[in-house]
């Protein structure tokens, strides 16, 4: 694997998704906390400051993760219409490169955008008097880029095998599911049903639990995870988001064009 390669596709992917006014998106998060700015305070006296932590910080991980779903189960369907994958796979780039080229690209776009949003956020609360516990919002955009990055492997990984559609559809799925995947083994436990308790621990076990890497709840208050559950639950989405990247370069090197 060539690392020159991987860094061109990375940054023509990079540039493609930001042409495709994909920080629109970013206007909208202006706008959405302009409004909230200015109609929270009016409906919830008292406790305002507390809702707009919450909304701020919900907001930019809903808009990203909407983000890394859509562009990560479009770009390489679009590659394929568009043909412009047939002009690279005759060339000496491998298909493994292509997809990691793919993933970084990604990542680096949603990188820029949380991070703008990230600043809009801090800015506002600024603005509004509001105190805020810094370091663990930064910590938490940080988890939500690892979050992001796993997902962006889930929405390539169905990519690579199904329409953009279904991929869609099934990335958000693996989403709401892998923020409830340890409430179904509770709920599997409260059945007393040996079935459905081996059914839900696979689903445990296949699915991602991204509630590892969801630390927004914890971070409008301060606090977070000892630094050793950190470092395990950072391991943890790096370690997802590689098996996923080879089980998408494993398929994708199978596909017929």
């Amino acid at each position: 694997m060539n690392p020159n390669r991987v860094l061109t596709i990375a940054k023509n992917g990079f540039q493609e998704v930001i042409r495709d006014r994909i920080l629109y998106f970013i206007g909208f998060f202006t706008l959405l906390l302009i409004l909230a700015q200015r109609i929270i305070p009016e409906i919830a006296a008292g406790t305002h400051e507390k809702i707009l932590l919450d909304f701020g910080i919900g907001a930019i991980a809903l808009m990203s993760v909407t983000i890394a779903i859509f562009i990560g189960t479009g770009t390489i369907n679009k590659e394929i219409e568009q043909r412009t994958l047939l002009m690279l796979v005759p060339k000496p780039i491998s298909r493994a490169e292509f997809i990691l080229g793919k993933q970084l690209g990604l990542v680096a776009v949603l990188a820029v955008v949380v991070t703008i949003m990230m600043v809009i956020y801090l800015a506002m609360l600024s603005f509004s008097d509001i105190t805020y516990p810094l370091s663990a919002l930064i910590v938490t955009a940080v988890y939500l880029l690892l979050e992001l990055a796993l997902l962006i492997g889930v929405a390539l990984l169905f990519g690579v095998f199904t329409s953009s559609i279904l991929a869609t559809l099934l990335s958000f799925g693996v989403y709401l599911m892998g923020h409830f995947s340890q409430d179904l083994v509770e709920l599997g436990k409260l059945s007393e049903n040996e079935s459905i308790k081996s059914l839900t621990t696979s689903l445990y076990l296949i699915l991602p639990d991204l509630s590892r890497l969801d630390l927004k709840n914890e971070a409008v208050y301060g606090l977070l995870p000892d630094s050793g559950n950190l470092a395990a639950n950072a391991l943890y989405g790096i370690l997802y988001t590689a098996l996923l990247l080879v089980l998408s370069m494993t398929i994708f090197a199978r596909k017929e064009f």
